[in-house]
């Protein structure tokens, strides 16, 4: 396989396993192009590269900026704006856990603390409800606390918690 072929196979990949983590498929292969490229890169060279249009490349861009992944950087004496990435894979892994504890379960969590901690009637399909809520709400808050530990602890992370939980 050459070079080139590598690149769009890697970057399409990356594309796919996107969609699986609940991000859009544009997005993902934007941060593989910038994950692999040497360089920080134009809004104009990542619509080159991934033939997509400026709008898409501009919105999803600015997405990845908000989850912390993609950082804008700027240049003396030029006009336009270049985009890298995080570059290091256990802390690109870390600020994607992150994020997506902050945008994902610590939401759920919240609303399973709000309906198990509801005013039981008496009736059973009430006392249901708010047994198997109560249950989902500590799992949750156990695997988010385990989370947020693995989270903070920055050097290897993910090695290290791997280990733990292999133990």
């Amino acid at each position: 396989m050459k070079y080139q072929e590598a690149k769009d196979e890697f970057i399409s990949t990356w594309g796919s396993l996107g969609t699986l983590w609940g991000i859009n498929k544009a997005m993902a292969q934007i941060q593989a192009l910038l994950f692999i490229s040497t360089k920080p890169l134009t809004t104009e060279e990542i619509m080159q590269e991934l033939q997509i249009s400026r709008g898409n490349t501009s919105m999803n861009v600015r997405q990845l900026i908000d989850w912390g992944i993609v950082k804008k950087e700027l240049k003396v004496g030029e006009r336009k704006e270049y985009f890298s990435t995080e570059k290091d894979v256990q802390e690109l892994a870390r600020i994607i856990a992150k994020e997506r504890s902050r945008r994902e379960i610590k939401p759920v969590i919240k609303t399973l603390r709000e309906i198990s901690s509801i005013k039981s009637d008496g009736t059973e399909k009430t006392k249901e409800l708010i047994h198997q809520t109560k249950a989902l709400y500590d799992l949750a808050q156990t695997v988010d606390s385990l989370l947020d530990k693995a989270i903070h602890h920055k050097q290897n992370w993910v090695n290290s918690t791997l280990l733990k939980l292999v133990k």
